[in-house]
């Protein structure tokens, strides 16, 4: 049975730090790409950033880029994101996502069918 499992989220100030974690059980990583999205209050969810199971390559959106950090650890099965220099406008809650190999194209909410119950996360200013 495959589970995701968000955590690491909470209040923070603007310009500090915070790391998310997903504990995703059930599933081959090698098999698997695997993303993060957030859905701000009142707006559709979006993607924050994808990475390939394979090559290892994430895209980032435009918010998110030189900002946050997307990884695996395979071996404890955890995915990451490292959010730096957050902003106000990062309020929302953060969901891990995770397809199967070579789901995604575009790094868009379609492209995944497995989802965290998301983590909550809130940008002080």
């Amino acid at each position: 049975q495959v589970q995701l499992a968000e955590s690491g989220g909470g209040l923070v100030q603007a310009g500090e730090s915070l790391r998310l974690s997903c504990l995703i059980s059930g599933l081959d990583f090698d098999r698997y790409d695997m993303a993060w999205f957030r859905q701000r209050p009142g707006k559709e969810r979006e993607a924050v950033s994808c990475i390939s199971a394979t090559s290892g390559l994430a895209r980032y959106s435009v918010d998110a880029k030189d900002r946050f950090i997307i990884s695996t650890d395979k071996a404890e099965k955890y995915l990451y994101l490292q959010m730096n220099s957050v902003k106000p406008d990062d309020t929302a809650t953060y969901y891990c996502a995770a397809d199967t190999l070579g789901s995604w194209s575009l790094c868009r909410r379609d492209e995944f069918g497995l989802w965290g119950q998301g983590t909550q996360v809130t940008v002080s200013s």
